[in-house]
């Protein structure tokens, strides 16, 4: 094997190495919490770093339930029948409404204006009612937790 060839190899074992290291970190950085608001039976958490599979979307509230219960009073259902959690990307942060033709931001009533919004990025919601349990919605399926306790993916979308 020559120079160039060996310098070639070098170079591109350091570039796969780069983007395996990107992916790995992107796997392992912990979720934010960055607000909650509340809406009735809705609340809307706010977040940053969130898993991007649906099986790690799932885990991760499996996983912290309790905890964001115990810190942030969520969910909370007036009716204690059904409740809804959306998890927004929080992104770059609050903005301003914008233009209400494009319809791509969401604001939240219980913050003044200008800066109430955000992006629409939904990443997950939670839902449970008295009749269907409780059901994880990603953008690729639904899944229900059965009388059991299994999981089970519903359908796609």
């Amino acid at each position: 094997m020559n120079f160039k060839n060996k310098k070639n190899t070098y170079i591109l074992s350091f570039i796969i190495c780069i983007i395996l290291g990107y992916h790995f970190w992107l796997f392992l950085r912990p979720v934010k919490i960055v607000d909650v608001h509340k809406d009735g039976d809705v609340s809307h958490i706010l977040v940053k770093s969130f898993p991007l599979t649906d099986e790690g979307k799932i885990n991760w509230w499996l996983e912290n339930e309790k905890t964001i219960k115990f810190h942030y009073n969520v969910p909370q259902s007036e009716s204690h029948k059904s409740f809804t959690i959306i998890f927004w990307d929080f992104g770059n942060g609050y903005k301003e409404k914008g233009d209400e033709s494009k319809d791509d931001r969401f604001c939240f009533s219980d913050l003044l204006p200008p800066k109430n919004c955000i992006d629409k990025s939904k990443l997950f919601y939670i839902s449970s009612g008295k009749d269907t349990g409780i059901s994880f919605v990603t953008d690729h399926a639904i899944y229900r937790i059965k009388k059991d306790g299994e999981l089970v993916k519903m359908n796609s979308h």
